[in-house]
């Protein structure tokens, strides 16, 4: 029966004996680094996620279809603290590897879970990296620098980055800790539906909330009605506060599902700022 098994898995193009180790999460670790190095326009750091985990995809999937569909899968939008994605990594690394071990394993839950977290964890991750450490590492490095210390830089550098690397360190071990010990068992339970649909309500109110906070558009037309002004963008945000970035957002979102090239959108946003600002409308 096992042997049976492992066959149909290597069908599918997936290795039952691969187990995932502190080495491959290693390699994970330092290529986590280069999140940054590549961030997209329309899908943020999602290319940086998905160079961090082809170490993992290509042990755990040896068929090229069931690779790129795993590539494909954590080329997804996705945005956080650069010092805190390595715990979703390891979650992520877990979540894959379950999914190759299981064929009935819900990959649509993958992201589900990365969604909902990243939101989250980016506001705990901006508080400390960027609220915290950076200002303390700069004061502390700018005020022997400006002295002449050489201590200066190399304390900013020792301030900011000794917890930066401790949190991405312990982050993907812990992750993926906490994924293999949990997904298991949600799975058994049948609670990973509902997990599942837990992460994707909270990751629709994150994006949500990412739409009301990053989209800005605003009506500066004013209609004359006799000797009367009428500014539209406030009777706008009495019917709904930020119906505009809203539907902006829902009309490019249709456009991507239609296929429409992000450069046509891009080209097609600006000259519509520029249309509005020439007439003053926008």
């Amino acid at each position: 029966m096992t042997t049976k098994s492992n066959e149909m898995a290597l069908d599918n193009g997936m290795n039952s004996h691969e187990k995932i180790t502190r080495k491959d999460l290693m390699k994970v670790f330092w290529r986590s680094f280069l999140l940054p190095a590549c961030y997209s326009l329309d899908r943020m750091q999602a290319p940086g996620f998905a160079y961090s985990m082809i170490p993992i995809l290509k042990k755990l999937y040896k068929s090229k279809d069931k690779l790129s569909e795993a590539c494909l899968r954590h080329s997804e939008v996705y945005n956080t603290t650069f010092a805190v994605s390595p715990f979703i990594l390891g979650i992520a690394t877990a979540m894959e590897e379950e999914a190759a071990a299981n064929p009935e394993f819900d990959v649509q839950s993958i992201n589900a879970v990365k969604v909902a977290l990243m939101g989250p964890l980016a506001g705990i991750g901006d508080t400390f990296f960027w609220g915290t450490f950076r200002i303390i590492a700069s004061g502390i490095g700018t005020s022997l620098a400006i002295e002449g210390n050489i201590l200066g830089p190399i304390l900013f550098l020792l301030v900011y980055n000794i917890p930066n690397f401790l949190v991405r360190y312990y982050g993907i071990t812990l992750g993926h800790k906490l994924g293999t010990n949990s997904i298991q068992s949600l799975v058994a339970s049948g609670a990973m539906t509902k997990a599942t649909k837990a992460a994707g309500v909270m990751g629709l109110t994150v994006i949500g909330g990412m739409i009301a906070s990053m989209v800005s558009i605003d009506v500066t037309y004013v209609a004359q009605i006799g000797k009367a002004k009428l500014e539209v963008q406030p009777i706008l945000d009495e019917i709904c506060p930020k119906l505009l970035p809203l539907v902006t957002t829902l009309i490019i979102y249709w456009m991507l599902k239609k296929d429409v090239k992000t450069y046509w959108i891009m080209l097609g946003l600006i000259g519509l700022g520029i249309v509005g600002k020439f007439f003053h409308v926008l």
